[in-house]
């Protein structure tokens, strides 16, 4: 078991993210494995959940002749327009059926404001809205965390980058991860980590 300072946070493993889901991460729920046996070893260990409104910002179909994929700029920066994914108590938002949700201490919902996406566990994309975790962490004495999930290039990203900027030590596990891959997006993310003094881990 590890120390009580340590915590497990698991990003975004939900049906729309695994194979035939909305946006779809390849190879996604291939980590559910993984990640249900490393819940065995922390004494922390938190779900984040993309809980989306219908009528979102970040959906490309609520902007008129946009497509996924395209880009524009909102108040708070650019944004990635996406397929309507993760829509609040639809299936494709469900956490993935073989993940064991029951060992979860913590289930933090993130992106439900209609005007801001929400990549981060600890922030939308303000970067100053919080989700309530880093409270959450911090008043159980947590200051190091190992990230899993989906994906690797936005979420997990997004999440590592913040707790780093927070003061938490921060180890992403790779193969406990898997990415879009957007352009190259996946690369880079893998350097603004390595950047920031993330621990990349197998």
């Amino acid at each position: 078991m590890r120390p009580a300072n340590e915590a497990l946070i698991v990003i975004d493993v939900q049906n729309d993210f695994c194979t035939g889901g909305a946006l779809e991460v390849p190879g996604g729920e291939k980590i559910v494995p993984r990640v249900n046996a490393l819940m065995d070893e922390f004494q922390t260990r938190v779900l984040t959940q993309d809980w989306h409104p219908a009528d979102h910002s970040s959906f490309a179909e609520n902007h008129a002749g946009k497509k996924p994929y395209d880009v524009v700029d909102m108040p708070y920066g650019s944004q990635i327009l996406w397929p309507v994914h993760c829509v609040q108590d639809s299936e494709g938002a469900e956490f993935h059926p073989d993940l064991d949700v029951s060992k979860a201490d913590h289930i933090v919902r993130k992106g439900f404001r209609p005007e801001i996406d929400s990549y981060s566990a600890f922030f939308e994309n303000d970067h100053e809205t919080p989700t309530g975790l880093d409270d959450y962490l911090s008043d159980k004495g947590v200051d190091h965390l190992t990230l899993v999930g989906l994906a690797t290039d936005f979420c997990v990203l997004y999440s590592a980058l913040d707790a780093v900027r927070l003061g938490y030590a921060v180890t992403v596990l790779e193969g406990a991860t898997r990415g879009i891959d957007l352009n190259g997006s996946l690369e880079d993310a893998r350097q603004s980590m390595l950047d920031a003094n993330v621990v990349l881990e197998p």
